[in-house]
């Protein structure tokens, strides 16, 4: 791999031989998505940080929870674009485009969710994300309350918390390291 190839501006290649096991997890999105995301192979020079940030990831954005699988994926766009982390708005502005077959949904997003045509559960929920990322010790009680009233659920709560947290921590990681969005994501479900 040169330099040129690498996901990120470090001089950080991925460990060769890959561990068995992240071998098969790289060909398993080969087959499903038709590439390894390039997230993943910056994180794989040090193959602990790797399986730490795919454990947390994958449980976040894929385990049971009252939130959907689209509904997590907006949590992302939106932390995202209020970051201008070109990287995650890249890959999970095509995520949101696939899961909700709206590619307009999708660049609403990017650009300025409060444009989206959202139900009041789902502007509660991207409300909330938001002022997490821009203002986090301004939430109360006040702000949890409120999505109560739209029917989250304390643990649903935890939920967009939690995802708001982990994408504003990756949004700056791929923004300080200039991680590059694999070019397949800007062509997907438009």
């Amino acid at each position: 791999m040169t330099q040129t190839d690498l996901p990120t501006a470090l001089n950080l290649p991925m460990a060769d031989p890959l561990p068995p096991e992240t071998q098969k997890y790289f060909d398993v999105c080969l087959e499903k998505l038709g590439m390894v995301p390039n997230v993943l192979k910056a994180y794989a020079f040090d193959i602990d940080k790797l399986n730490a940030f795919t454990a947390m990831y994958n449980d976040l954005m894929l385990a049971e929870s009252g939130l959907s699988k689209l509904e997590r994926e907006m949590i992302a766009v939106v932390v995202s674009s209020i970051n201008k982390c070109f990287y995650c708005l890249v890959a999970h502005g095509a995520a949101v485009r696939q899961m909700s077959g709206d590619p307009q949904l999708g660049e609403m997003l990017v650009m300025n969710y409060r444009t989206a045509p959202l139900d009041a559960r789902q502007r509660a929920m991207l409300d909330f994300a938001a002022k997490m990322t821009t203002a986090s010790a301004e939430i109360e009680e006040a702000d949890r309350q409120h999505l109560r009233d739209q029917g989250f659920s304390d643990r649903d709560i935890w939920d967009i918390a939690n995802v708001t947290g982990f994408f504003n921590m990756s949004n700056r990681v791929a923004s300080a390291t200039a991680m590059a969005p694999n070019p397949e994501y800007h062509a997907q479900a438009r």
